[in-house]
């Protein structure tokens, strides 16, 4: 018998195991359709305009093969911080921003500089479920909020915190997507934006803005980020090539005060010393040429199509059994609601017919929560592949609600 067991860490034993498990041990059954991934299209990946910066490693070969700092590419940062000031509100020092092994790791080092066991974090409730098992891998407790089409109940927050506080538990951030969120798909107001920052003031506690889909806006006009209304430094802000580039660049980035920059800094040192110097050397001459703005539009035409094409298959399909959803204005997306329906039973039938997707309880932070919505990804199959994957799914609903009502379909 293997002695791992009787040996692992308080942590290994304590983990939070992957809601979605059984649904990725499956995925890759032929015939299967997969609407469960954050998954952009291979095929908008700008390959040839990408690949013109691989003359880099024979120029700087000696240079991009070696260690590289563990704050990131100078050249990458610096057009983030040019990149980015419409959105933050303002051209952040260079001892604001660092580089990240993609957005996920800054999860992780967040957490590592915020978290001790029991401290609470508060969510949209749904919330990113990545997120979630990060924040209880490091023992932190998720404590959710609602949301409307308008984002998270900012209004709901304060008596939450205060009675927390009294129960004598630390509320230490808020942790938030603010744009085309995942899985809702809804976006935060602007009002909403405001008052979070101001909460977060007044209660001494952080916020972490998450937007890897920010820049995927298919319609409206950019809002303003919550850190740009932030007056004394309690806003991290975290983005991500892997939407708008690709994700095998593994790049992301966050900006935040100089404190919490240099403390995850630490951390990422013993983390993994650095981020691969080659990719992000690929990503900054990329950038630099131009090549990322001039294709955003290209990237956003193709998934405009995908949304709206599922759209409209959804309203043949679910719409005349009661499905609903709201549409999101970008991002990868859509959030269903399936009255009567337990989400769980409907994925399970879902893969008995090859089609998979995420059920809604992998979100939910409160107990009960989200029961019968489920998460559909519309940017990586074709539209062929949507129209048949949303006919499985409508005919695994009528098959259950069928089963509920004791009725043979």
């Amino acid at each position: 018998m293997s002695t791992w067991n009787d040996n692992f860490s308080f942590k290994a034993t304590h983990t939070r195991p992957s809601p979605v498990r059984e649904i990725l041990a499956v995925i890759k059954q032929p015939g299967m359709i997969s609407f469960a991934g954050g998954m952009p299209a291979p095929e908008v990946f700008p390959v040839e305009e990408f690949y013109e910066s691989a003359h880099l490693l024979k120029d700087k070969g000696t240079e991009l093969l070696q260690y590289g700092t563990t704050d990131g590419n100078v050249e990458l940062r610096e057009f983030l911080t040019e990149f980015m000031q419409p959105r933050l509100g303002r051209k952040v020092g260079m001892d604001e921003i660092f580089l990240t092994t993609g957005s996920q790791q800054a999860l992780d080092l967040f957490s590592w500089a915020m978290l001790d066991p029991g401290d609470v974090v508060i969510t949209e409730d749904p919330s990113y479920m990545a997120a979630i098992t990060v924040f209880m891998n490091h023992g932190g407790v998720c404590r959710g909020i609602p949301c409307d089409a308008d984002g998270i109940l900012v209004d709901k927050i304060p008596p939450l915190i205060e009675s927390l506080r009294a129960e004598g538990k630390k509320v230490k951030f808020l942790y938030t997507i603010v744009n085309f969120q995942n899985p809702g798909g809804m976006t935060m107001s602007v009002e909403r934006r405001k008052k979070l920052a101001e909460i977060a003031e007044k209660y001494n506690i952080g916020i972490f803005e998450d937007d890897p889909y920010g820049y995927v806006r298919y319609e409206g006009d950019h809002l303003p980020s919550i850190f740009s209304f932030d007056k004394v430094g309690n806003v991290l802000y975290a983005g991500s090539f892997s939407k708008i580039l690709a994700p095998g660049t593994r790049t992301g980035w966050v900006i935040g005060d100089p404190a919490i920059i240099r403390k995850m800094c630490v951390f990422k040192q013993s983390t993994d010393l650095c981020s691969s110097s080659v990719d992000q050397a690929l990503v900054a001459d990329y950038c630099k040429k131009g090549y990322l703005t001039q294709h955003l539009p290209a990237i956003i035409a193709n998934y405009r199509k995908r949304r709206d094409f599922m759209e409209e298959s959804m309203k043949r399909h679910l719409a005349p059994l009661g499905v609903t959803w709201v549409k999101p204005q970008g991002g990868f997306f859509y959030w269903i609601d399936v009255p009567g329906v337990n989400t769980d039973q409907l994925m399970r039938r879902a893969l008995d017919k090859k089609v998979a997707f995420i059920q809604g309880s992998a979100f939910a932070v409160e107990e009960g929560a989200c029961i019968h919505n489920a998460r559909l990804n519309y940017t990586y199959c074709s539209n062929d592949v949507i129209e048949e994957g949303i006919k499985r799914i409508a005919a695994a609903i009528v098959e259950l609600k069928a089963e509920a009502e004791g009725i043979k379909a």
